[in-house]
Order: C-alpha cells, then sequence, then structure tokens
C-alpha cells in the first residue's frame, strides 16, 4: 500500500508547488514586468494620482453636462463588476421594449431639440452589463446637449470626441468606440 501512497504523496505535493506557487508567480512576474499597467487593472488616476476609474469598466454618468455611458444591466446597482451580467432580456420581452422606450425618452427629455435617430448602444445594456464605451455616433448624439449646459462650441466637442475615438482592434476587430470616462475628463479639462 505505501508503495502506491509514497509516489501519489509525492505527485501531489509536486503538483501543488509547480501549479499552485510557481506557476502563479511566474505569471504574475512576466506580468507586472511586461504589462503593468494592465496587470493592475488599467486605472484612470487624476491629478493627484488617486484612482478614479478604469478604462475596463464603465461608469454611470447621469448628469447633462457629461456624456453619458451606455446602460448598464448590473445589479444592485449599474456597472457593478462583481455582478457582470446582461438583462437576458429577449428581443420580444415587453420589459426590455419598455425599457428602452424609457431610455429614449429620457434622452429626448434631456435634449429637446434633438430629433436625430437615437444610437442604439444609448439604450442597450451590454451582453457584460459594464461596457466602457459607447460608439462614435452615441457620443456624437449628445454634443448638442452637452454644448448647451456647458455653453461651448460645438466644434470643440466633435474635436474633443475625434481625439478619443479609438480605432478597431488591430484594425480589423469591432467597431470605432469612445472610452466614456477618458471624453468627460478631457471635457472637464476643457471646461475650464
Amino acid at each position: 500500500m505505501t508503495t502506491y501512497l509514497k509516489p501519489a504523496a509525492m505527485m501531489l505535493f509536486l503538483l501543488t508547488l509547480v501549479t499552485g506557487a510557481a506557476y502563479p508567480a511566474l505569471v504574475t512576474v512576466l506580468a507586472q514586468a511586461l504589462f503593468s499597467e494592465q496587470a493592475n487593472g488599467s486605472l484612470i488616476k487624476n491629478q493627484q494620482g488617486q484612482p478614479i476609474g478604469s478604462e475596463l469598466i464603465g461608469q454611470t454618468f447621469s448628469e447633462p453636462k457629461y456624456f453619458w455611458s451606455r446602460p448598464s444591466a448590473t445589479g444592485p446597482y449599474s456597472y457593478n463588476a462583481a455582478a457582470s451580467s446582461g438583462s437576458n432580456l429577449g428581443p420580444t420581452n415587453p420589459a426590455l421594449t419598455d425599457a428602452v422606450a424609457a431610455r429614449i425618452q429620457a434622452l429626448k427629455d434631456a435634449d429637446h431639440g434633438n430629433h436625430s435617430p437615437v444610437p442604439v448602444d444609448l439604450v442597450t445594456a451590454s451582453g457584460s452589463g459594464l461596457d466602457p464605451h459607447i460608439s462614435v455616433a452615441a457620443a456624437e448624439y449628445q454634443i448638442k446637449r452637452i454644448a448647451k449646459v456647458r455653453k461651448i462650441n460645438e466644434a470643440t466637442l466633435h474635436e474633443l470626441v475625434d481625439a478619443h475615438t479609438e480605432g478597431r482592434q488591430w484594425l480589423v476587430f469591432g467597431e470605432p468606440r469612445v472610452n466614456v470616462l477618458r471624453l468627460n475628463l478631457a471635457l472637464d479639462r476643457a471646461s475650464r
């Protein structure tokens, strides 16, 4: 019996060392050395060096003077990274239809003079509920409201959106997009 238990116990010990300690330590060291910013959460910091958000997780902006993010379906509050999920409501579900209609009405109420079609990403949540980006169309849709509230020239806001538009990933995947937190921080700097 000990002829089987001793080698099994030794393999368990060695594999625990390799897979439970050595490999995670190696990956951590390599990540910190080669991709430090990403390994530490892609944090965005203010002028005092304090973290105020992440490039990878969206935040709620509801004041009319800011670009608004995509709606989040996480619970119990928006952009809860511990509860990443979509709403799981199908396209024919009346609850989804009602939620989208309410979001469209909120956008129209915030900007009475804007009769442009509402971009879909401003009224529907992403699959994760944490999307930090909006489409360029969604950012441009909000320019009139922000220009009116902040008393800024619309051309200046178009330039800000253009400057913060990220292209397709590796020139192939996805669509051009705008990180809402970075754009709003630039908006605050431009408004001073």
